[in-house]
């Protein structure tokens, strides 16, 4: 089946402008916006973190807080523009249901980030509108010293590179400004 949704990839490293700028293009684009949030608020800090970005955003905008298994709620989204921020936090939310004694049970935790990805792209075939997804580039800097930090690099890697395929615009953030990739 072709796919029929629109879809932009923004990468980017932290504070890169990334979530800023998939906002700004749903604002400019006119349409109808559906904010999909993968953020826990699991401490003080991300309860705040997540308190000031529901302020900044347009308050006709519908929020939908999914942690994880996004495709089962993709088809319920009427929107005509979706934003989906994070793909880092969602496999970050993954990762921590496989985490025991510090370390990561790779092999599951690696078919579960496949499973989530590919039941994703999935369900955005069946839809048409535009996908703005926003999602960390970890693998510019050094290698992590520890496992857990391995094996979540190697999956947003993987994750990244999976969705790049499928975008139709790759648009990578330096410093604020958006380069244009694919």
């Amino acid at each position: 089946m072709s796919r029929i949704s629109n879809i932009t990839l923004i990468l980017g490293g932290a504070r890169s402008g990334k979530s800023s700028y998939a906002q700004t293009l749903a604002e400019e684009s006119g349409k109808s916006v559906t904010f999909l949030a993968t953020a826990q608020a699991l401490d003080d800090e991300m309860f705040a973190r997540i308190q000031k970005h529901q302020a900044e955003r347009p308050s006709r905008w519908e929020t939908l807080e999914i942690p994880f298994n996004i495709a089962a709620c993709v088809g319920q989204i009427k929107s005509e523009v979706v934003i989906l921020d994070c793909i880092t936090l969602l496999i970050n939310n993954l990762l921590m249901q496989y985490v025991k004694d510090d370390l990561v049970e790779e092999t599951p935790f690696l078919e579960a980030v496949q499973k989530e990805i590919e039941a994703f792209i999935r369900s955005l075939q069946q839809q048409e509108q535009d996908w703005l997804i926003v999602s960390n580039e970890l693998g510019l800097g050094l290698v992590p010293a520890y496992q857990m930090g391995r094996v979540y690099r190697d999956a947003i890697g993987w994750t990244n590179q999976r969705l790049a395929r499928e975008a139709d615009k790759v648009i990578f953030m330096v410093a604020g400004i958006p380069t244009t990739i694919k």
